[in-house]
């Protein structure tokens, strides 16, 4: 049976000749996407070519066109192909009518979720290093795919170049370079007086990103604790390595409901102080659905207890968002820990059935939401970081 990533690899033209077989590929998606793209209105100032879908039409056909395509690999150009389909689709759930226009703020981090969603469970990539991979690397690119034409108006465009590059250290067929492929086309994509000045900006940033060192690979820190002193925004060079002085590792579990962390910690941390929100809700006798407070409050006083004593421990929690995570590690390391957040996946199936053996079983339309909710850890949120598929 053919894969999904085969069957998008079949869509994806081999020559700025060909034709987009969107027929093929309206059968791949079917209604859940292209046909609530076809209902989305656009700012007619800035796209003139229509609704979504028409934009999305045009944006896949510029990046076809284009000869910068052809040079990267096929799986690159799959990723971006696809990324290109679902760049904006994240305008169906944000578009909304301000001030007399059309506007879709923050469409760009809420297609990157629902493009994780349906990568995920709708088509199967998750549970091995290469789908986990190829999906973060298209998750990325829609995520990302407006920075490269507002770069310039960052504070620190340097900063942020390398900040986006160093995703491609864990989602590793993810580069500058690509992103700016794609951000070229998606600018190309529309009808506009703005595309001069658009195209002027992506190339722009081109500039900045080769000057950072960092447009065909992420760039190279002394090591992981300057790395993350300089992408928490400290005023560090990043070529010259810091002391660490931090005194041990704190180990924040993520992951769904069902993928393993307690074995895993039980095969690699067997002896790591550990707190657990599951056990801390069983010793309070409260449900995964009552208010949290309480555990919360515990969890922290207890960990707080064992950063004091400067003793390495294990926090075992889903985690499943950024600022989840933050939180801790912000904790963690005022105390002077360093982190090290370890990320569990495994597939669909393996999932459900690890969560139908849990003492406290997770509904399964709450998983879904919560998958929904996730975004992956990446380098710029710890010291280190693992993705690790179980």
């Amino acid at each position: 049976m053919s894969t999904f990533i085969e069957e998008i690899e079949r869509c994806v033209p081999t020559s700025p000749a060909d034709e987009i077989p969107w027929d093929e590929l309206e059968r791949l998606f079917g209604s859940t996407f292209f046909s609530a793209m076809k209902r989305t209105p656009q700012n007619p100032l800035y796209h003139g070519e229509g609704d979504v879908y028409a934009h999305t039409k045009a944006t896949a056909r510029e990046l076809t066109k284009s000869p910068a395509f052809y040079e990267f690999s096929q799986r690159a150009r799959t990723e971006l192909f696809l990324a290109a389909v679902l760049h904006d689709v994240g305008k169906v759930k944000t578009t909304r009518m301000e001030d007399g226009a059309w506007t879709s703020p923050g469409h760009a981090s809420t297609g990157s979720r629902i493009v994780r969603e349906f990568l995920w469970r709708d088509c199967g990539l998750c549970g091995t290093p290469d789908a986990l991979v190829f999906r973060e690397s298209v998750c990325a690119l829609v995520r990302f795919h407006m920075v490269p034409g507002r770069l310039i108006e960052a504070g620190d465009p340097e900063r942020r170049v390398r900040e986006i590059a160093a995703y491609g250290e864990l989602a590793t067929d993810f580069s500058w370079k690509r992103l700016a492929t794609l951000a070229e086309a998606d600018a190309r994509g529309r009808i506009s007086k703005t595309l001069d000045d658009n195209l002027t900006r992506v190339r722009l940033a081109g500039v900045v990103a080769e000057d950072a060192l960092c447009a065909d690979a992420p760039y190279r820190f002394a090591d992981a604790f300057t790395r993350r002193a300089y992408l928490s925004g400290r005023d560090v060079a990043p070529g010259q390595p810091l002391y660490d002085d931090s005194w041990g590792e704190v180990v924040l579990m993520s992951g769904l409901p069902g993928t393993g962390k307690d074995a895993w910690l039980q095969k690699n941390r067997p002896e790591t102080p550990t707190i657990s929100l599951d056990e801390i809700r069983k010793e309070l006798r409260v449900a995964p659905t009552d208010d949290q407070g309480r555990v919360a409050q515990v969890a922290e006083e207890r960990a707080k207890e064992l950063l004091r004593n400067k003793r390495p421990f294990v926090w075992n929690a889903t985690n499943l968002t950024r600022d989840v995570r933050q939180k801790l590690i912000r904790l963690f390391e005022r105390y002077g820990a360093r982190v090290r957040i370890v990320y569990l996946e495994t597939d669909w199936a393996t999932r459900i059935a690890r969560n139908a053996g849990r003492e406290n079983v997770v509904p399964e339309n709450t998983v879904e939401r919560m998958l929904g909710k996730t975004v992956l850890p990446t380098l710029d949120e710890a010291q280190y970081v693992d993705w690790i598929c179980v």
